[in-house]
This record gives C-alpha cells, sequence and structure tokens, in this order.
C-alpha cells in the first residue's frame, strides 16, 4: 500500500505567518511512515531550511493545485477565493458551516470536484472539546493588542493605532505593551487600566487574561466573567465602565447583546477599546453587534460610530495568532499531531469520519 501523502501549502492571507505543522511534527510524521511535502514559503515563521534538516521534501509555493487527487492538502485559513473545482481532501479552517457570508460558494467548490473539506474547527476529542485550537493565543495577542490600543489613544488623541507585525516571541510583546503603558499612565492620572473580560474560564479568556496580568495589571483590574456574570442578560453597564472589554465569546445561538450602540452611549463610559476575540461582524449571534468589518494588522482598529461621548474603537483581526507566529503554531501543532498520525485510517478513525459526516450535511445542505 502506498503511504500517505500529507502537502503542507504555503499560507496567503496577508500577514499569517503561523503553520499547520512545526519541523518536529513534520519529522514525527515522516517517522511514522508518511510522505510529507512542504511548499516553499516566504512568509511562513519556520524556514524551508528547517523543514529540510528534517527530511520533509520542499515543493514550490502554490504546487498543491497540480498534485495528485489523492494527496491530503494541509493548510490553515481559508483558500484564496477562486471558483475552480477541489479535488483534493483539505484539512484546514474553512469558515462556512455557520452561514457566513460566501459559505454556499465555498462549499460548491468541493461538490463540484469531489473533493472532501475536514474542518479543523470542529475536529473533537469524544468529549466535545476541539482537538487543537489557537484560541489561548488569540487571547493572549488580542489583550496585548488592546492594551497597545489603550496606551497609544492616550499619548497619540485623534490618531489611530498604526500597523503591527509579527512578534519573535512573547517576551518582546510583553516588553512592548509595558513600555506603552508606562508611556500613557501620566495621561491618565498615573491609574493603570481597568479590563473586562467575558469568556474568561475558556482557553481564549485566559490567555487575555495571561497577557493583562503579565504585563502588570493588579488583580483587581482584571475583571473575569463568564457564565455566570453573563446569565441576567446584556447589554452590561460594568463594561461601558471599564477601559477595555475583551470578548472570548463566540455563540452559535441567540443571547442579548453584551453591548449595544445605545448602551454604550451613557456619560458614564469609560470604555474606549472593545477587542472581539471571537471576531465574526457577519454572525447574526454575534454578542458585540456594534461594528460590520474585520480590522488587520496593517489597519488593527476600527472607529465604532453612532456612539456618543469619547472615541470608541474596535480589534476585530481574524488571525490574532498569528502575532505570535512561533508558540501559536508550536502549541497548535502539537495538539494536532495525534490526529494527523491517524489521517492513513481517516475513513475509519472517528476524529475523522465525524468531520467528514458533518462536511457531507453541509454540502446537502446547499441551495439547488
Amino acid at each position: 500500500m502506498a503511504p500517505t501523502v500529507i502537502h503542507l501549502r504555503s499560507e496567503t492571507k496577508p500577514l499569517e505567518h503561523r503553520s499547520a505543522l512545526t519541523p518536529s511534527t513534520a519529522k514525527a510524521l515522516l517517522d511514522a511512515g508518511y510522505v510529507v511535502n512542504i511548499e516553499r514559503s516566504p512568509v511562513r515563521i519556520f524556514s524551508d531550511d528547517e523543514f529540510s534538516a528534517i527530511g520533509a521534501t520542499l515543493v514550490p509555493e502554490h504546487s498543491w493545485v497540480d498534485t495528485s487527487k489523492e494527496t491530503i492538502i494541509l493548510g490553515l485559513k481559508e483558500l484564496p477565493e477562486e471558483d475552480f473545482p477541489l479535488h483534493h481532501s483539505h484539512v484546514q479552517f474553512a469558515h462556512c458551516y455557520k452561514g457566513q457570508t460566501g459559505w454556499a460558494k465555498t462549499l460548491s467548490r468541493f461538490s463540484r470536484g469531489g473533493g472532501t473539506l475536514y474542518d479543523l474547527e470542529f475536529l473533537t476529542h469524544p468529549s466535545g472539546q476541539r482537538v487543537a485550537a489557537f484560541g489561548y493565543h488569540a487571547g493572549y495577542s488580542g489583550a496585548a493588542l488592546a492594551l497597545l490600543n489603550w496606551s497609544h489613544q492616550l499619548t497619540s488623541a485623534g490618531e489611530p493605532l498604526p500597523s503591527v507585525s509579527s512578534y519573535p516571541n512573547d517576551r518582546e510583546l510583553v516588553s512592548t505593551v509595558k513600555v506603552s503603558i508606562e508611556k500613557a499612565l501620566p495621561k491618565n492620572d498615573n491609574k493603570l487600566p481597568t479590563v473586562l473580560v467575558i469568556g474568561s474560564l475558556g482557553r481564549c479568556g485566559s490567555g487575555a487574561v495571561d497577557l493583562a496580568k503579565t504585563v502588570g495589571l493588579p488583580e483587581e483590574n482584571v475583571m473575569k466573567w463568564d457564565m455566570a456574570e453573563t446569565a441576567k442578560g446584556g447589554p452590561f453597564s460594568e463594561i461601558t465602565t471599564s477601559d477595555v472589554f475583551i470578548n472570548c465569546i463566540y455563540l452559535t445561538q441567540p443571547i442579548p447583546p453584551f453591548v449595544t450602540r445605545e448602551s454604550l452611549s451613557v456619560p458614564e463610559r469609560n470604555l474606549t477599546v472593545v477587542c472581539d476575540v471571537s471576531c465574526d461582524p457577519n454572525n447574526p449571534h454575534n454578542p458585540v453587534p456594534i461594528y460590520e468589518d474585520w480590522t488587520t494588522f496593517d489597519k488593527p482598529t476600527l472607529p465604532v460610530s453612532g456612539v456618543e461621548g469619547k472615541p470608541l474603537s474596535v480589534i476585530s483581526i481574524d488571525h490574532l495568532p498569528s502575532l505570535l507566529p512561533r508558540e501559536a503554531s508550536e502549541s497548535f501543532s502539537t495538539a494536532l499531531l495525534p490526529s494527523l498520525l491517524e489521517l492513513d485510517k481517516r475513513d475509519e478513525a472517528r476524529v475523522w469520519t465525524e468531520i467528514r459526516d458533518l462536511f457531507n450535511k453541509k454540502v446537502s445542505e446547499l441551495p439547488s
């Protein structure tokens, strides 16, 4: 029987430096008998030489299109918006199962080409917990940008936060945030910001809380909310009186929003920064319905319109963990590895058959 071939494609999303494989996880797959092809990439946090050093085969960028249909194409973010049919099995995040804009066009490419989508968002343990997720580093990075934005608003009034780029490690990111806060304190009566995190018990929320504490915010300045605190239903006045609000809750069912433009248009509002780590503005269940678009590392913030009082801006970057691409990739790929080692048995391994069945169900819902 021919060995299973895994082809790691180069990511195409701007400023996306993360990788679904690291040199160590690629080596583990090679040792298990898989063929591992790595597309050369000018943006991946791990160099091409790091992969060739462990025995992986380097192939041209974007060459996955021309590989045999039995090859498994592994990536992270969505494929570029094109129209040609997809013939391969793709393991990636696709963001097309919850009615997002363009979901039908994305899925129809697979149905027309006979390919299969194994969406990493729905790869779960028997308990229902996700096998691998970037949640912790999303929350950590989101909190860092939120505090950088808070500081920038004080030191550069009226100017949006300038572009940001990835950091080589979390030490440099933490140092940058600490310095920015120190520069801003004289403009805030030497008072440290207060931060409210909703979803603080989850992976994403714990990352946000950890960053806030690591940069020196005292316990009383970090309000940790989860289901118990939100059970009464929003909007919540406590959000408006904090300086920074970080949402780490992704909803699939409607609940009262955490904030509205009306709830934020009050004289006592201190809030000037919202970081929506969950970042799904076109989700009909978005609990932070005060913005309509995503932001980017090039333009990290959007002003919130229709709100009275001091300026308020939103951070809604949908690949926040790429701010710390090495740590985020290592954590994610290590967690994903046991499932990747079952790809040669994907027709019978529960972790893969369940998301294949989910794919087939979603394809059956495509409009005729």
